[in-house]
């Protein structure tokens, strides 16, 4: 186990942790251009690029440097890489490919960076960790593209698998201390995504690093988009031993409680919960307040549901603020005494 391994599990069982809340939200505040995405070495680039959020690493790195920083003046514990995408497969969309790999060296670089400035500047603060962030990819493999051949598959287990090897490769070199699975709408490209980890770490014959895992409940149903309920995803997933498992992202915080409640009472591992600021408005926006989504984060932590908090769309350093602010002094969820049975 390495040293940050070792670090996290030590202060999760002090307290609750807080990871950051959203990238793309703050980069919207830029107001990029075209030609702020391309940066100098991609002026040429024969497709537009704008809206790749993640090239920004390459070409705007003090952009992400200064957003992490807002991040761990507010309060995060945690921060997240710029890498939701950084895939062959969801580069594709820019034919962009061949930059999956320094992507995601660059973007945990940015995260290294912006916690080393911190620390600077906050010399004595608590330990700080860089999550190395896998998304869902833009193809599922437990669902057909196509209505009318629900046979049919948009990619193959050893494509997305091979996919998340080179991803985690280039989060790995680039010094993250945890691998982030999140946005879990599909739980066979989470395993897909376990067993590049997995198999990364046994190549390497390194010590394995903390897995988190975070899924998505897409509506009322309380179930995943590829139809599994809470319990049946948790069960798909535990056997990759993560140091946490927990929901984010497609509920606001007051959709979220039950199932927060839930998870809470059936995982044997540390618990996270990082929604977004309410349900979108009309226009795609996102309106909940800041103390109105620490309100309901504050009251899950009294109610000893969370070991990690954050935010997930439409949440900004104001929100992650009010929420480090509300339950710093609140006792985090312990872990469960589990009775082994047959």
């Amino acid at each position: 186990m390495n040293c940050a391994s070792m670090q996290i599990k030590e202060e999760l069982k002090k307290r609750i942790l807080v990871i950051d809340g959203a990238m793309g939200t703050m980069i919207q505040r830029h107001k990029l251009t075209e030609a702020d995405y391309r940066g100098e070495r991609f002026k040429d680039w024969h497709c537009d690029v704008k809206g790749n959020n993640d090239l920004l690493c390459i070409t705007q790195p003090e952009i992400i440097v200064g957003i992490h920083k807002q991040y761990l003046a507010a309060g995060a514990d945690i921060i997240e890489t710029n890498t939701f995408s950084s895939t062959v497969i969801a580069m594709a969309d820019y034919d962009m490919q061949s930059l999956a790999y320094e992507l995601n060296v660059a973007a945990a670089k940015c995260a290294k960076e912006a916690i080393k400035q911190y620390m600077e500047e906050h010399p004595g603060s608590a330990p700080k960790f860089v999550a190395g962030a896998i998304g869902p990819l833009n193809k599922t493999l437990s669902l057909s593209p196509d209505v009318n051949n629900p046979g049919f598959r948009a990619v193959t287990f050893d494509e997305v698998a091979n996919a998340y090897y080179e991803q985690i490769t280039g989060l790995v070199d680039g010094g993250v201390d945890i691998i982030l699975i999140e946005t879990i709408f599909d739980t066979l490209n989470a395993k897909g995504a376990i067993y590049a980890v997995k198999k990364y770490f046994r190549d390497q014959q390194k010590p394995e690093l903390p897995i988190m895992i975070s899924g998505t409940i897409t509506d009322a149903s309380g179930r995943t988009l590829s139809g599994q309920t809470l319990e049946a995803f948790y069960t798909s997933v535990m056997h990759a031993k993560p140091l946490s498992i927990g929901l984010n992202c497609a509920l606001g915080a007051a959709e979220m409680r039950s199932h927060i409640e839930e998870l809470s009472q059936i995982a044997a591992c540390y618990t996270s919960a990082y929604p977004n600021a309410g349900l979108p408005n009309a226009m795609g926006e996102y309106d909940e307040q800041p103390h109105e989504t620490a309100h309901f984060i504050e009251e899950w932590a009294n109610e000893g549901f969370v070991n990690i908090v954050g935010g997930c769309c439409g949440t900004t350093p104001d929100h992650i603020k009010h929420i480090a602010d509300n339950v710093k002094k609140i006792q985090p969820r312990p872990l469960p005494v589990l009775e082994a049975t047959l």
